[in-house]
């Protein structure tokens, strides 16, 4: 992630091996970073960010909505939970999560899957962090205790699969300029 100010404005330039992402508070800030760009690197213009790295974005006037959706459905669907029914919170009020010694173990590389995939579902679903990462500490002799918590986790994403973060314009000196994104 790269910041530049000017005066008052800014400019956000965000890179993922070879896509970029970039946004400004000024047009001519994003038309100076194209034409920079334009002159340095050979780049097709992709059209308005709508998707990047597993997460779907919407652009509209009133801001912009950051939600995970299709990557939350492929997860419920990669560890067979598709079908599960949705709970209401990602952990239950009377769980209580040790390193449960006796308990019956579980496959680790499995385990830990699940929480990699959790843990970049907290970049649109914040209210799963803690949950998620008091699982995280269990991976390395993961138990079915600990595994029964990840699933409650799946079984609240079944129900909240549209929810995502809304960043919401203030004022009009505040808003952004989306331009296309460059692969």
């Amino acid at each position: 992630m790269f910041i530049k100010k000017v005066d008052s404005d800014v400019i956000l330039v965000q890179i993922y091996v070879d896509d970029i992402i970039f946004g400004s508070s000024n047009a001519k800030l994003c038309e100076d970073f194209v034409k920079a760009m334009q002159e340095e690197f050979e780049m097709s213009m992709m059209g308005e960010l709508s998707f990047f790295l597993g997460l779907q974005v919407k652009q509209s006037k009133e801001g912009i909505f950051v939600c995970q959706s299709k990557y939350c459905n492929d997860i419920l669907k990669k560890f067979e939970m598709e079908a599960c029914k949705a709970a209401t919170t990602p952990m239950s009020t009377n769980c209580y999560l040790d390193g449960d010694e006796a308990g019956p173990e579980v496959d680790q590389t499995k385990y830990r899957g699940l929480i990699g995939s959790l843990l970049y579902l907290t970049a649109s679903i914040p209210d799963i962090m803690f949950v998620v990462c008091l699982c995280a500490q269990f991976q390395s002799c993961p138990k079915e205790s600990h595994l029964k918590a990840t699933k409650r986790i799946l079984k609240y994403l079944k129900g909240t699969t549209s929810m995502g973060l809304w960043l919401q314009t203030r004022q009009e000196k505040y808003k952004w300029n989306m331009p296309p994104t460059w692969i």
